[in-house]
């Protein structure tokens, strides 16, 4: 009888050589914890389509920012839940320097200041059409002017203490006129995280309930600006320029659906790439695991891991506080 000379079963044979030739690791320092942000005192909301995920008022942010720290997550994203009576077609309270988003930035960065701080650039929480940029008579999102408007929202929170500035409204030139901005004010060393290859996502409705953008959007769509889910060539078009720009760090959104995306960015640009486990992922991960159809910890994981292997290396989720804790518990 003849045995084959190569059995790759033998490294997975024992627990000690599988760890040693472990190709992908997950760890805390992998993680973003993206947070909704709640005017008021001493309260908080669940959001409905997202079980085990709360809106928050600042005071409550805190500690659970602290609990971050303790776990080694590096950096929180933040998410204002905007009134309707602060939405407005021009999105003017977007750089409002007394904003929700700047009020929570400054509060975090005074309490916690190794706290990564991150803030999203864009106008659909501020809108009163749900859009992420300004609209014209037609209803189309116009870029330039959008642009000018997401300067004064990125200053105002690189003013407020935010350490990256995030843009994820996909508008043309929007990077090159941030970092600008940014080298003029004297924030030289504010870091760009561009939404580069944003998809126009149904993956994205419980973030809109979130946010309380969904029913302002309506019936709208975001096809004019987000990219078609279909299209991969785009997505590196899209991170070159970004890049080419200034930006430091790119994303991919959404997440799972979009590894082979992940891959091609890392192996073309070989720069810090980020991905998004957007609200729809987690919903279906949580739904099922709640139905008692999925192990949550382990399908959890193994999607984080995922991204590891796909070349992300950062994820925001939110599942970054328990992922964190279930890796602390981990031998």
């Amino acid at each position: 009888m003849t045995f084959p000379a190569t059995r790759l079963r033998r490294m997975r044979a024992h627990d000690f050589s599988r760890r040693l030739m472990c190709e992908n690791r997950l760890t805390s320092d992998d993680l973003i914890w993206p947070v909704f942000v709640l005017e008021g005192d001493n309260a908080s909301e669940p959001v409905s389509s997202m079980p085990g995920v709360e809106r928050m008022t600042i005071d409550r942010l805190l500690p659970a920012a602290e609990r971050c720290l303790e776990l080694r997550v590096p950096a929180i994203a933040l998410f204002p839940v905007v009134s309707a009576d602060c939405k407005s077609d021009d999105a003017r309270e977007a750089w409002n320097p007394e904003g929700l988003a700047q009020r929570a930035v400054s509060a975090l960065k005074e309490r916690f200041p190794e706290l990564g701080v991150i803030t999203d650039v864009a106008l659909d929480p501020f809108t009163s059409h749900g859009q992420d940029g300004l609209i014209d008579d037609t209803g189309y999102v116009v870029n330039d002017e959008t642009v000018d408007v997401l300067v004064k929202q990125a200053l105002s929170h690189a003013e407020a203490g935010a350490d990256v500035v995030a843009p994820s409204d996909m508008m043309d030139g929007r990077i090159a006129a941030i970092r600008q901005a940014l080298e003029t004010e004297g924030f030289p060393n504010k870091q760009i995280l561009a939404y580069s290859a944003k998809y126009a996502s149904s993956f994205y409705g419980p973030f809109r309930d979130a946010v309380g953008s969904a029913a302002n959007l309506g019936g709208g769509n975001k096809y004019s600006y987000q990219m078609d889910p279909a299209n991969s060539d785009e997505a590196l078009r899209e991170i070159e320029l970004d890049l080419e720009e200034g930006a430091d760090m790119v994303m991919v959104k959404p997440g799972m659906p979009y590894l082979d995306i992940i891959r091609r960015v890392k192996e073309a640009f070989e720069v810090p790439t980020f991905a998004y486990q957007v609200s729809g992922e987690y919903a279906m991960l949580k739904a099922a695991s709640q139905n008692g159809w999925l192990d949550e910890e382990a399908v959890v994981l193994e999607a984080l891991t995922c991204f590891k292997r796909a070349g992300a290396d950062g994820i925001l989720t939110y599942y970054a506080i328990q992922a964190a804790e279930w890796l602390k518990s981990r031998p």
